[in-house]
């Protein structure tokens, strides 16, 4: 599953506990990061998204971190809000040609008895995504299949494109969404100690 930290809107104090979230999950957990996008300190993230195969289903929501500001020692607040999200996973398709069902039929149009005679318009129909293409600009009913299977592939691609991209942007939407209070775990002092 695929699970994403995020500091939020929130201070340079908050981006500092997605690190510190990220390496307390990292020692108990198997995780594989991403990507990450950086805080303003070094070492911080604003978030982060990382894949793993264990349940951390009793972190999802916020996550509070109980400690004095190490970056602005006379601030008063100390508790700092973290999201944790569980990310859709997107469902790309990898083309493959194998799974394609060809469909002829007679083009019509200009081309005088050979398009009334022969078969050479053909329709690709790529099966696990229902998407199709039809070609019928070639004489022949291979050109018209070699021209449909490439701009199936084309489609297939773009589409694959297109959600990663819609998955980015919903994921990103998730920094505003962050609900301070009702915290589902909470952690204690700079050694990110859970209370």
């Amino acid at each position: 599953m695929i699970y994403q930290i995020s500091s939020g809107q929130g201070p340079a104090e908050c981006e500092l506990g997605v690190a510190k979230l990220l390496d307390y999950l990292q020692t108990h957990y198997d995780i594989t990061l991403i990507d990450a996008s950086p805080g303003y300190y070094a070492g911080t993230f604003r978030s982060i998204r990382f894949y793993t195969e264990a349940d951390l289903s009793e972190y999802i929501g916020s996550v509070l971190w109980i400690c004095r500001s190490p970056y602005r020692p006379g601030h008063r607040r100390k508790n700092w809000f973290l999201d944790v999200h569980l990310c859709e996973a997107t469902r790309t398709s990898v083309f493959d040609p194998e799974q394609v069902v060809f469909d002829t039929f007679r083009s019509g149009g200009k081309g005088g008895q050979h398009v009334n005679k022969v078969e050479s318009g053909v329709r690709a129909i790529y099966v696990p995504t229902g998407q199709a293409v039809v070609c019928t600009e070639e004489r022949s009913q291979y050109a018209n299949k070699q021209k449909a299977l490439s701009r199936l592939q084309a489609l297939v691609q773009k589409s694959n494109l297109n959600q990663q991209a819609q998955q980015k942007s919903q994921n990103w939407r998730h920094h505003t969404r962050l609900e301070r209070g009702n915290a589902k775990a909470c952690f204690e002092g700079m050694e990110f100690r859970r209370i």
